[in-house]
């Protein structure tokens, strides 16, 4: 997600630190036989009252803490003086259908939406249908550019388990009310948003900025909006859309899986390689992999003051990311070593993200193992690598 300024520091906020302290020791149940029953129901006494959670469990701690998939495929970080009770009955976990799912999700949103369905995507609005309309054109040529992309490049991607869900709010004002629960006063702050917990891209009608808007602006259809959106004062903004869907997309590939500890510049990275976009193709998405001259000149600035641990600091830990004062220059480095390695090094990048996607929730690396699986993908001198990746960047036009 992005705020005005053109950053995204805070996608890693939706890894919501307070999961590290639920589960100390875990017991992964995912692919042990005998272990998984049928859908479990667990009830809950939170502050809010008390509730029934529905749905497979993922991961069971020794202290009795759970990590519960529910058939929208929600995450519940459920702690043990949370339960209640727990019971579980024989019929098999299966993710809801796109109407179904569609259905329960107008229930908890605020009234006046709708529901716009395409082949991948459930997409909730209270905007216009045409902007609906857009929006679910744009979600479907990525989709379909993202799977191209790494199928060529020999990676092999799984079909969504659950639909994907986007919410579009006509206003900003009322998106940043919906989100503050996630985010509290950041929410005015970010365009849009991917969320690992709801797995739900939510956003607003960008059509509604005014900076976008003057007197002669008519957003009555698709062909509109596309002209209005593909301004160049509108270009960050639509960037920032695409970047939270690439995040969901790749956490619903199995390239990534969700509360797994991925490195953020590897998300990131990726999502930014993907973040360029291209709406004048009405099929795929031709930009893909594109320079971006905002993350390379950005990139160029922080040179100067480049120390010589910069590659490590990057790899080793997330608070470069995370830390809102250094992650402008974190985010241009994690794309700018992503474009590096994804077209220095291909077969080296794709083996490292083969072992990344089998990384299990809720296990955090320390950072010594982060960079020795980093060295054992792409060597042990990273001195040279370094090198060879500046080198490389001082080329890219």
């Amino acid at each position: 997600m992005m705020d005005r300024d053109g950053t995204s520091p805070f996608f890693a906020i939706c890894q919501d630190l307070r999961v590290r302290r639920i589960l100390v020791c875990l017991l992964l149940l995912v692919g042990l036989p005998g272990l998984v029953r049928g859908v479990e129901h667990i009830t809950l006494d939170r502050d809010e009252g008390p509730r029934v959670a529905s749905g497979r469990v993922l991961v069971t701690a020794q202290d009795g803490g759970v990590l519960l998939q529910s058939a929208d495929g929600v995450l519940w970080r459920i702690e043990p003086d949370e339960i209640v009770k727990c019971s579980a009955d024989d019929a098999p976990f299966e993710p809801l259908e796109p109407d179904e799912l569609g259905r329960q999700l107008l229930e908890e949103l605020p009234d006046g939406f709708n529901i716009h369905t395409t082949r991948h995507y459930v997409i909730l609005h209270d905007t216009s249908r045409a902007y609906a309309q857009w929006c679910g054109a744009l979600l479907e040529r990525l989709f379909m550019g993202f799977y191209n992309y790494w199928s060529r490049k020999g990676m092999k991607l799984d079909e969504p388990e659950f639909p994907l869900v986007a919410v579009v709010f006509a206003s900003r004002e009322a998106y940043a009310k919906y989100s503050e629960a996630e985010f509290g006063t950041l929410a005015d702050a970010i365009i849009g948003y991917y969320s690992l917990r709801s797995n739900r891209v939510t956003m607003y009608d960008l059509t509604g900025v005014e900076s976008l808007r003057n007197a002669g602006n008519r957003r009555g259809s698709a062909a509109q909006i596309n002209r209005m959106l593909a301004r160049p004062e509108a270009a960050m903004a639509v960037a920032t859309i695409i970047h939270e869907a690439t995040h969901q997309i790749a956490f619903n590939s199995g390239l990534q899986t969700r509360y797994a500890d991925i490195p953020l510049w590897v998300s990131e990275g990726i999502a930014v390689f993907f973040e360029t976009p291209d709406l004048q193709s009405a099929r795929g998405w031709r930009t893909i992999g594109a320079i971006s001259p905002n993350r390379l000149g950005q990139f160029r600035r922080y040179l100067p003051k480049r120390g010589s641990t910069s590659i490590e600091s990057l790899i080793s830990d997330d608070k470069r990311i995370r830390d809102t004062r250094t992650a402008l220059d974190a985010y241009a480095e994690a794309w700018a070593l992503s474009y590096y390695l994804l077209n220095r090094h291909p077969r080296k990048y794709l083996a490292y993200l083969r072992m990344l996607s089998e990384k299990k929730p809720l296990l955090w690396d320390d950072p010594q193992t982060r960079l020795a699986e980093f060295k054992a993908a792409f060597g042990d001198d990273l001195r040279e690598f370094d090198a060879d990746f500046l080198r490389y960047v001082e080329k890219m036009r």
